[in-house]
This record gives structure tokens, sequence and C-alpha cells, in this order.
């Protein structure tokens, strides 16, 4: 069922996105500041959406209840969509302080694990 709904979801933000890349120039119905678009399903889904460099359509999805998200980049173009990242957001979420790039749910966790 959960995947019926991501597929649901994801089909509706992806309409959204086309729509708005091809007929509002100037916006999209329910447009935020930063051109994002943003919708909520019962089951805990979230996406944004937003239109980057003019060339592909970024949507981001995060499932609230496994705490985890997905990018998705569809080309404006050929309307192609392409996986980009998952990425559960539990180790992250258990960081007290970090500014920087590049560790992966692994490497979080083993530094939650280190001895103090």
């Amino acid at each position: 069922m959960r995947t019926v709904w991501l597929g649901v979801l994801l089909s509706a933000g992806l309409a959204v996105a086309a729509w708005g890349a091809s007929s509002a120039p100037s916006g999209v119905a329910g447009e935020r500041p930063g051109g994002l678009v943003q919708g909520e399903s019962q089951s805990g889904l979230i996406a944004f959406s937003n239109v980057v460099d003019g060339k592909y359509q970024q949507v981001t999805v995060i499932d609230s209840e496994r705490m985890a998200m997905s990018v998705y980049h569809v080309d404006l173009a050929s309307g192609v969509i392409e996986l980009k990242c998952v990425r559960s957001l539990h180790w992250d979420l258990q960081m007290t302080c970090y500014n920087g790039k590049g560790l992966l749910p692994q490497e979080i966790h083993s530094i939650q694990e280190q001895p103090r």
C-alpha cells in the first residue's frame, strides 16, 4: 500500500512540476518562496518540487514515518526521471553537532558508537 501511495504522490508531484514548467512561467499554483511546492498525504509522505537551472525538476520525497528521504531529477526536455539518492535520516538525526560534507549514515553511526 505504501508503494502505491508513493507512486501516486510522486506522479502528482511530477504532474504539477511539468504543468508549472510548461504553462506558468511566472510560478506554479501553491508556490512557496524559493519555487517550492509542498504536498503531504495521510501516510506521512511529504514532497517538495523545484526547477533547477531551467534544466530539470528536482522532487524531494520525505517519509516521516520511516525517517527517510529520496531525491529525483526530471529532465524538463525529455521527461526522463532519474533517482539521485535515497537516505535514511535515523543516524543523521542522532548527531548533536555537525557542519560539513561527506559522511555516510554508517560513518555517522560509528561516530555515535565511539566511547567518549
